[in-house]
């Protein structure tokens, strides 16, 4: 008796393998928090039932020719999907959004960080792509199938009972996903890595709709929210110190605090830095957030000069860069000062050539105003020290009173230093991330101190406010065992994790005295008010200096840092001892994973990143006249 022949059809065998690399990817490539069986469950599912209802759609197609082509093409197109958020999630613990596609003009400029990136056994990633190409050309008898209308009706209707399946499971595990998507790890640990995608296209085009509907009706209930919630009508004995002084703001590229007062291999990391904080002139706040989320340096920049959040999405500097601001180099023009930032890298890198012209910079000194070759560049430009050196000029040339911003640059990913400018040796551990971090911050705390001397002797120094403030973090969660070993605990927690975002920030007042070190919570939205005690404002941050502030800090992806506690990855911790606290569910609450000691800051978190986001995604202050308000 003859058998008859049964044919697997392709599009279950593309969906088999590729869901299988793709949690592979997810697993053990991606550092995706995994807290209880139901959310591995998921994380197991969502990448089987997303291949299943693209590759499903070849059964469409009449022509065999034609379902062979789609699954072909389709999976190379989610190949390099997974293996682009993959590179990125590397550098950034993070994954690709739209803004960001369309800032591949930086990558350009990437150079050695992109290749540090990639790794030999990646090409395994293609082989399920390879065996599929093959099927489908040289085995086709055996793979392909002719579906009848009934059979072409069930695959859609299965795909979409086990998407709706899908979501239904994410909506039990993580009630509000959607409307509270603060955290894109929560999306894609949830719905998968492609809906993440489609999620963030309709977030996208939302975003994009919003300025043309924007009427500025929305600012009275923003603006009553920070009346009554954010500003404070109380003065420091600090205010108008430094009136009519130069500001000169240093942003120490990827210094993260754990460095001040430390040392490595025996020797000191930042014998400078340290002498700052014991300095009598200094004001050292120990327990200052970086606030940044896919902008990194730009979302520094941005959050200091406007004290807004950044975007949850790419980086504001390149999405909404035509924007109208209120930023410190307009409010400071009315005072007199001029400014001018320096950084000897490409104008267009980060859009900064457009954004500076919106925020009022006077000035931007960019790569062509520097003298740079292979001897004082390495890695991202010029050295920290040359570039100190040959800014002392432009600080010259500008009239007084002015406000500067000079951004660093060696000590950034992937931390190269030449042999000769070490003057400490990197760490032994297996991240050679953290191990070439030390030297090169070592390098910056050099230049520093070098440019301090070079302010004196230009004399500068004595007529200026001088502000240094690490911009983001340096070391990612990619390198949390070589950071264990390194900090000597046995692995790093969520809430070390946390702790380990806070950077340097100093305020170096020559002449004054009075300086200590502050320990309250602290972060870059409230750099803007310190600086400038203005009222009229629009801004989520408070006067450093004073007692009475609003007692925490956001972070842009809805964790936040108050007096007493730190919320992460949906856990409350005491912020002092870091043990977690107790949760206590109310039958009646519907996320029944909220701690109820966190959740009143958490809703008010929440609050001000959405008014945050209505300021810049429907360009609001357009609507604003500052000049009438103050």
């Amino acid at each position: 008796m003859k058998l008859n022949k049964v044919n697997i059809p392709l599009y279950v065998i593309a969906t088999i393998l590729f869901g299988l690399k793709t949690y592979i990817v997810y697993r053990f490539m991606f550092s995706i928090e995994l807290d209880n069986s139901m959310q591995e469950f998921i994380l197991l599912i969502n990448p089987f039932v997303s291949a299943f209802l693209i590759f499903a759609i070849s059964v469409w197609f009449k022509k065999q020719s034609r379902q062979m082509k789609f699954l072909r093409y389709t999976m190379l197109i989610g190949t390099l999907i997974v293996y682009f958020n993959l590179v990125f999630y590397r550098s950034f613990t993070d994954f690709i959004t739209i803004p960001q596609i369309f800032q591949g003009s930086n990558a350009a400029d990437l150079g050695s960080s992109i290749l540090t990136l990639i790794k030999v056994y990646d090409v395994l990633l293609f082989a399920d792509l390879a065996l599929v190409w093959y099927l489908s050309k040289k085995k086709v008898d055996m793979v392909a199938v002719n579906y009848m209308k009934r059979g072409r009706v069930f695959a859609l209707a299965m795909s979409l009972m086990l998407l709706a399946g899908n979501f239904f499971l994410a909506e039990m595990e993580r009630p509000q996903l959607f409307t509270r998507a603060f955290d894109r790890e929560y999306l894609v640990k949830n719905i998968g890595l492609f809906n993440y995608h489609v999620y963030d296209a309709v977030v996208h085009s939302k975003v994009k709709t919003q300025r043309v509907f924007a009427d500025g009706n929305e600012l009275p209930e923003i603006e009553e929210y920070i009346e009554t919630e954010v500003k404070r009508d109380e003065t420091s004995d600090l205010f108008g110190i430094a009136e009519d002084k130069n500001v000169i703001f240093i942003n120490a590229e990827s210094i993260q605090s754990f460095v001040i007062n430390n040392d490595v291999n025996g020797e000191t990391i930042t014998p400078f830095l340290n002498s700052l904080v014991e300095d009598e002139s200094t004001y050292y706040f120990e327990n200052f957030y970086h606030q940044t989320e896919q902008g990194k340096t730009s979302d520094s920049e941005f959050l200091t000069e406007n004290s807004l959040y950044p975007s949850s999405r790419g980086a504001v500097f390149f999405t909404h860069g035509q924007n109208e601001y209120h930023a410190i180099p307009e409010i400071l023009k009315d005072e007199g000062y001029v400014s001018a930032v320096l950084h000897a890298n490409n104008k267009s890198f980060w859009n900064r050539d457009q954004m500076y012209e919106s925020l009022q910079f006077d000035q931007f000194y960019g790569e062509e105003a520097y003298e740079v070759n292979e001897e004082n560049s390495i890695g991202w430009g010029l050295k920290d020290k040359p570039f100190f050196e040959q800014s002392i000029k432009y600080l010259q040339s500008l009239e007084e009173p002015f406000y500067t911003k000079f951004i660093t640059l060696t000590n950034h990913f992937p931390f190269d230093l030449d042999e000769e400018d070490r003057s400490i040796e990197p760490y032994d551990s297996n991240s050679n991330t953290l191990n070439n971090f030390f030297p090169t911050v070592r390098y910056m705390d050099e230049a520093i101190e070098e440019f301090f001397d070079h302010l004196k002797q230009a004399g500068i120094y004595e007529d200026s406010i001088i502000i240094i403030m690490g911009d983001h973090d340096g070391i990612s969660a990619n390198h949390n065992r070589a950071m264990a070993q390194y900090l000597e605990k046995e692995e790093i927690t969520p809430y070390d994790y946390l702790q380990l975002q806070r950077v340097p920030f100093f305020i170096h007042i020559p002449g004054h005295k009075g300086g200590k070190v502050m320990e309250e919570v602290a972060g870059q939205i409230d750099v803007k008010p310190t600086l400038l005690h203005l009222l009229g404002d629009l801004y989520f941050g408070n006067d450093l200096f004073i007692e009475d502030r609003k007692g925490y800090i956001a972070l842009r992806n809805g964790d936040f840092i108050s007096n007493d506690y730190l919320y992460t990855t949906d856990v409350c911790y005491d912020r002092h001892t870091g043990e977690e606290i107790e949760i206590k569910v109310d039958e009646n609450q519907e996320d029944k994973n909220t701690d109820n000691a966190c959740q009143p800051i958490k809703e008010q978190v929440e609050q001000e990143l959405g008014y945050s986001d209505e300021i810049i995604y429907g360009d609001l202050l357009r609507f604003v006249d500052f000049d009438e308000k103050e």
